[in-house]
């Protein structure tokens, strides 16, 4: 796996599926292998803070979808992250897969990869949703590549903010840049 985009969101096809698409778009044009993942329908319990993943380096809880999830962010080179903006934060289903990667924390796992924030609001919001995303990615030293930040309220509104859909395009060449570079 090179590049996996998840979208936080409940809804499955939803404003952020959309813009988090618009961002792997051109790296599967450039032929560079990704995998979109919908956190809708996943069951993702909450971290127990129970300290347990320093003697295991991995998460204890079991039977839910995380660490399935969680294995494919550890193969890919480059992780796009996006969550709709829920009373002016990411979507509580997301924070709980962030939380959880706590377990990765003490030896670095997540550390090297390249990152992509996205969020998308329907009216405000977006910027603390893309800092609490960047706090994630920053806690786990991952090179930051830049954010997207949609507006949307009904499903597929993001789709016709010209200036999301742009700069989504534009991230996406950039992973192509740096994972595909000129021979």
């Amino acid at each position: 796996m090179t590049v996996i985009g998840i979208s936080g969101s409940t809804r499955k096809n939803g404003n952020t599926s959309i813009l988090v698409k618009a961002v792997l778009a051109p790296c599967e044009e450039a032929g560079i292998p990704t995998e979109f993942i919908s956190l809708a329908g996943k069951e993702i319990r909450p971290c127990l803070g129970c300290e347990k993943c320093k003697e295991e380096d991995w998460c204890v809880i079991q039977n839910d979808d995380w660490g399935d999830i969680m294995e494919k962010v550890l193969d890919a080179e480059v992780l796009v992250i996006g969550s709709p903006t829920y009373y002016y934060d990411l979507s509580g289903h997301l924070k709980n897969f962030i939380d959880r990667s706590y377990s990765l924390y003490h030896q670095r796992k997540l550390a090297g990869r390249k990152a992509v924030a996205v969020a998308v609001c329907a009216n405000k919001g977006g910027d603390r949703t893309i800092q609490t995303i960047e706090g994630f990615l920053n806690s786990h030293e991952f090179s930051y590549l830049g954010h997207v930040r949609g507006k949307g309220y009904m499903a597929g509104e993001v789709a016709h903010d010209a200036h999301a859909m742009k700069n989504a395009g534009k991230i996406g060449r950039k992973i192509v840049e740096l994972l595909k570079p000129m021979d």
